[in-house]
């Protein structure tokens, strides 16, 4: 188990990448609500394809939990049974924790699927944590770390639970990326700790200060961005379709969000020069430079040629991994020594 440790640390980072990705997906399809309820969907573990299965019908059996949309409500069966020739009140409950009661299958399913990779996530984390005893007496560090995770990603899905319950809260959408984005800086920090320290870095002081200045820029930047979508989504919830218009008045918010990540493009320009002038050794930064790139670009996509298709969610997923790899940057340059 040991030996196959950093493997398992890997694959548990790359499920959580596709959470990210599986939650980018649902943000830009609108399907956060494909599932009101947590942690089942409509009361179900396998969510229902047809509105049908959600419509009150005689001679049909119900279990406990599962939910029916009855007069624009969530009612929710409060014990196995059969259904009569008429609708009996008694055998239902109204759904409480909020009024959303709409049935599109696709949001649905799109939704369950984000869910779905979430388990498997979850799932790896703790296979992780259960081989880093392996290592305990090698690193406690990495055993304690691997459990952190576990605790984490279960609060992860708790927060997920609370978006959902609050009908897409924008504060809590926001905190819920947050924590992702920490999720896989602490799994970069076991991966790393469990490898054998490389010695061809050198890292100085400004250069690692200037590090930790850029890994901050990005997450402000996130979280920016994420205040531009909820403004978007409301533009759609608005009622205005044409995609040509959900910018057409943008709130300050764009416009910090637009010109600071020019600030973040120049935070990583002075690495990358200084890492070239002074042969620091850290090829990383030419893929922050790229992604970098990519991230503007998909940007310049959205809001001049009107969000094309997957733009969005290219836009997110970017954003997360330039967040990894600065932050992976900053592990080589601790576990070197400054100069």
């Amino acid at each position: 188990m040991k030996k196959h440790f950093t493997t398992i640390a890997k694959t548990a980072l790359v499920l959580v990448y596709l959470v990210i990705v599986a939650g980018a997906l649902v943000r830009m399809t609108g399907s956060g609500m494909g599932c009101p309820d947590w942690p089942k969907c409509f009361g179900y573990y396998i969510p229902p394809t047809d509105i049908k299965e959600l419509t009150w019908s005689e001679n049909h059996t119900f279990k406990k939990g599962q939910v029916i949309i009855k007069d624009e409500s969530l009612l929710v069966a409060k014990d196995d049974f059969t259904t009569g020739a008429e609708f009996d009140a008694s055998h239902w409950k109204k759904y409480t924790k909020h009024d959303y009661a709409i049935f599109n299958a696709s949001h649905t399913w799109t939704e369950y699927g984000n869910r779905l990779v979430g388990a498997f996530a979850g799932l790896a984390c703790f296979i992780m944590a259960i081989a880093s005893f392996s290592l305990w007496k090698q690193s406690k560090k990495i055993t304690l770390l691997s459990w952190l995770v576990v605790f984490m990603m279960g609060f992860q899905a708790w927060l997920g639970a609370t978006v959902v319950y609050s009908v897409l809260n924008p504060v809590k959408i926001t905190v819920h990326m947050v924590m992702a984005l920490v999720i896989v800086a602490v799994i970069l920090y076991i991966i790393r700790l469990a490898k054998p320290v490389s010695s061809d870095k050198i890292a100085n002081p400004m250069f690692l200060t200037i590090l930790w200045v850029s890994l901050g820029l990005t997450l402000i930047q996130v979280v920016l961005g994420t205040q531009v979508r909820q403004f978007v989504d409301e533009q759609v919830k608005s009622g205005i379709g044409n995609e040509t218009l959900w910018l057409s008045k943008p709130e300050v918010s764009f416009y910090f969000h637009r010109t600071f990540s020019v600030v973040v493009f120049l935070s990583s320009l002075f690495l990358y020069l200084r890492n070239k002038r002074l042969g620091l050794g850290f090829s990383k930064i030419n893929w922050v430079m790229l992604l970098l790139a990519l991230e503007i670009a998909s940007g310049i996509a959205m809001y001049y040629l009107h969000f094309p298709f997957g733009s969005q969610t290219i836009h997110l997923v970017l954003a997360s991994i330039l967040f990894g790899v600065q932050f992976y940057m900053i592990l080589e340059a601790r576990k070197n020594k400054t100069v």
